[in-house]
């Protein structure tokens, strides 16, 4: 799941540090996220699809979404 955030991020070019400025959140905090080292919330994960103009499910948990039981 997060190998996809830090995909999404290099495609569009912006950095951690970008990242976290517009999270409003540290850099250091950013990288912890993206190397799951830390829980990513629901609310951290609607946060970042809107810098990317997408839906969260779509970004972190399409592989969810799309399965089929």
């Amino acid at each position: 799941m997060h190998n996809k955030l830090k995909e999404i991020r290099l495609k569009n070019h912006y950095t951690q540090k970008y990242m976290a400025e517009k999270l409003k959140i540290s850099k250091p905090f950013y990288s912890f996220l993206e190397n799951d080292k830390r829980i990513l919330t629901y609310d951290m994960a609607i946060k970042i699809a809107k810098i990317f103009n997408t839906k969260p499910d779509r970004l972190f948990y399409e592989e969810h979404v799309n399965r089929v039981d």
